[in-house]
């Protein structure tokens, strides 16, 4: 692997997010219409893996997630609510998560942006932008009620980052 910025492509960045069956993905996307400003919102709920890969090594980037979705796919457990300060999250928890984390960390290690290189804690935003107190009511709102649930992972989504949007470019299945 080259360093990143190499190819001198300069094409926007690819971000990874955990694939999920399309009925685990509308309740998380609807959470998220719900609970986030409607006009900061740009893209639907997501398990970010990575938030910013080199975008001119797309192939690469490609092969080496096939390489780790070669393993089956694996429940991941909506365990709770956090406060995000001026937003709420749910955390996710999930030993094959986390060990595909991993593997895909090692594979991208030279192009690892400080964000990407920090410890991974797996969540979806469902809320940001707003007020502490309007994120302090909205995580107490959540938490009263909240119930743990799973959610079953498929695969990894290759997106191009746009600048607010994203553009889905393909899915790797798990398995």
């Amino acid at each position: 692997m080259s360093a990143p910025g190499a190819g001198g492509g300069g094409a926007a960045p690819l971000v990874l997010a955990l694939g999920l069956l399309p009925q685990d993905q509308e309740r998380l996307d609807a959470l998220r219409r719900r609970e986030f400003p409607p006009e900061r919102l740009k893209v639907g709920a997501h398990v970010t893996l990575f938030h910013a890969l080199p975008g001119e090594e797309l192939p690469v980037v490609l092969a080496e997630t096939a390489g780790a979705c070669r393993r089956p796919g694996f429940d991941v457990r909506v365990a709770g609510v956090r406060s995000l300060g001026r937003g709420a999250a749910l955390v996710l928890r999930s030993a094959e998560l986390e060990a595909l984390r991993a593997d895909l960390a090692a594979r991208f290690a030279p192009w690892l942006t400080p964000q990407d290189a920090q410890r991974f804690s797996a969540h979806v935003t469902v809320q940001n932008f707003v007020a502490p107190a309007v994120a302090r009511e909205t995580v107490q709102r959540l938490s009263a009620g909240f119930s743990p649930w799973s959610l079953r992972a498929t695969g990894v989504e290759v997106h191009r980052y746009l600048g607010g949007p994203w553009e889905l470019l393909e899915t790797v299945p798990l398995g």
